[in-house]
């Protein structure tokens, strides 16, 4: 029977040098995100940034198809907690587009916009602001653009409806959406149940869930990344689908397919065994 590891002083010991470690490692790194031009060469060693990341945090990847070689690309994916924002450059490359609040994060929003980071205003008085925004940057970028149309990480017990705001300048444009499915194991590939999914390896706010178990103690970001070096780490795993034929679908009809692909692969492969 699979189950999250006890903690213990040993392990809590352990977490706290990789932790230190990690920022020790980024700020040795500083002066290199510094210099380095925000582009393709940033967007490119962001990968090397995360990868690091991943190691000390115990991190395995695991990837079930691959990414269309058309650009501009689009890739929607579910998303659980913060470390799809390191597992995602490293399996693929690419950068994201973030919530705004996110880029007022101390030091974080400033390394990830030097990351090829775009940050948009979500409010409906900033949506055409936010739709030039993504429309301009998706258009000319070279990697792939990677969204959560959820608009925050969940419990994982299911998939929150997307939302539709976003999609506006698909319409009738030559931007490909690929849809992806990513769910959590144990390091061994052994399930985790949707209250361990909850409780230890997912990264939410309970009051934005709208199903499923809550988590009895909260954590910030950096708790959070804390805590799975305490548990020993996880397995991510990536399941890649062909994009869906989105031609002449409006915004919201757009979101509906996506989201329909998402949720039931994501529903399918969570729980198997």
């Amino acid at each position: 029977m699979n189950c999250v590891r006890k903690q213990n002083v040993f392990n809590t010991i352990g977490a706290a040098i990789k932790f230190i470690t990690f920022w020790l490692l980024v700020v040795v790194q500083l002066p290199i995100i510094f210099l380095l031009p925000r582009g393709r060469a940033s967007v490119w060693y962001m990968k090397i940034f995360m990868k690091i990341l991943l190691i000390l945090a115990g991190i395995k990847i695991e990837v079930h198809g691959k990414l269309v070689k058309h650009r501009p690309l689009l890739v929607v994916s579910n998303h659980i907690s913060i470390f799809e924002i390191a597992t995602f450059p490293v399996a693929f490359g690419g950068s994201f587009i973030a919530k705004k609040e996110m880029e007022n994060w101390p030091l974080v929003g400033w390394v990830a916009k030097k990351f090829g980071v775009i940050f948009v205003d979500r409010r409906p008085s900033h949506a055409m602001d936010a739709l030039k925004l993504v429309k301009d940057t998706v258009a000319n970028v070279k990697y792939p653009m990677f969204l959560f149309p959820e608009g925050t990480t969940t419990n994982g017990a299911y998939v929150k409806q997307f939302k539709s705001t976003l999609f506006n300048f698909i319409e009738g444009s030559n931007v490909v959406v690929q849809p992806m499915a990513m769910h959590y194991r144990f390091r061994d590939g052994g399930v985790i149940s949707d209250e361990d999914l909850a409780e230890h390896f997912a990264y939410f706010n309970n009051s934005n869930q709208d199903m499923g178990p809550s988590c009895t103690r909260e954590r910030s970001a950096f708790g959070q990344v804390f805590h799975i070096m305490v548990l020993g780490g996880f397995k991510v795993e990536i399941t890649v689908m062909p994009p869906p034929p989105l031609a002449g679908l409006n915004r919201k009809q757009i979101a509906e397919t996506l989201h329909e692909i998402v949720s039931d692969k994501y529903m399918e492969l969570k729980d198997e065994r």
